[in-house]
C-alpha cells in the first residue's frame, strides 16, 4: 500500500495545478469561452498520456539503457531540487512560461499547457520514482497513476474555474502557493537522493 498523502503532495508540487491557472489564463485571453474549454481538456488529457507513458516504460528506457536506478533515483533528486529552488527562487511558473505561447488553440494547449507547465520535467521524474519495479507492486503502481491521474483532475477542473480564481487568489496569490510548494518539493527531491545513494552503496 502507497502512501497517499506523500504520492499526492508530490505530484500536486510537480504538476503544480494551481500555478497552472495564471498560464492559462494568459494563453487563452484572446479565446471564447468554448475554445478555452477545449483548451483545458486538451492539455490535461496530454498531460495524462505523456505522464502514463513514463509511468509504463519509463523504467524500461533505464533498462535498456543499462541506468542503474538509484543513478536515476539520485540525478532525478538532483534534478528535482533545481526545480524546486526555481520555484522558490527564480522566475514565478506564469512569468516563465507566458513568455512561449504559439498561435493556434491546439498548439497552445500541448505547448507551454501541457509540456512544460502541467507535465513537467519533475513530473515525468517523480512518475518513474514513484513506480519502480523493484520497489512496487503492479497494484501499488496503479494506486500511485489513480494518484497522479487525480492531481491532473484538479489541474483540468482549475483551468476550468480560471477566471474565477483568478478573481480571488490574482497572479500575485498563485505565485506564493508555487513558491511553498517548491519548498516541499526541494525536502522530496532531497529524499530521493538520499534513498539514491544509500540503494547504491548498500548494491556495491
Amino acid at each position: 500500500m502507497i502512501d497517499y498523502a506523500v504520492v499526492f503532495i508530490t505530484f500536486f508540487a510537480v504538476i503544480d495545478p494551481i500555478g497552472t491557472v495564471p498560464v492559462f489564463i494568459a494563453v487563452t485571453d484572446r479565446y471564447e469561452a468554448k475554445v478555452k474549454r477545449k483548451i483545458a481538456l486538451i492539455a490535461a488529457l496530454a498531460s495524462a498520456g505523456i505522464l502514463l507513458f513514463f509511468v509504463m516504460v519509463g523504467e524500461l528506457i533505464l533498462d535498456a539503457l543499462s541506468i542503474p536506478l538509484p543513478a536515476f533515483q539520485i540525478s532525478g533528486g538532483i534534478v528535482l531540487f533545481l526545480f524546486a529552488l526555481n520555484m522558490i527562487f527564480g522566475d514565478s511558473k506564469p512569468e516563465q512560461e507566458i513568455k512561449l505561447v504559439p498561435s493556434d488553440h491546439r498548439e497552445t494547449a500541448i505547448f507551454p499547457l501541457a509540456v512544460p507547465s502541467i507535465a513537467s520535467p519533475g513530473a515525468m521524474l517523480a512518475a518513474v520514482l514513484l513506480t519502480k519495479n523493484e520497489v512496487f507492486t503492479i497494484f501499488e503502481q496503479l494506486q500511485t497513476a489513480a494518484v497522479m491521474l487525480a492531481v491532473l483532475l484538479i489541474a483540468y477542473l482549475l483551468m476550468l474555474l480560471a477566471g474565477w480564481i483568478n478573481r480571488i487568489i490574482g497572479s500575485g496569490g498563485a505565485s506564493v502557493i508555487s513558491r511553498v510548494m517548491g519548498l516541499i518539493l526541494s525536502s522530496v527531491a532531497t529524499t530521493n537522493i538520499l534513498q539514491g545513494l544509500t540503494e547504491y552503496f548498500s548494491l556495491t
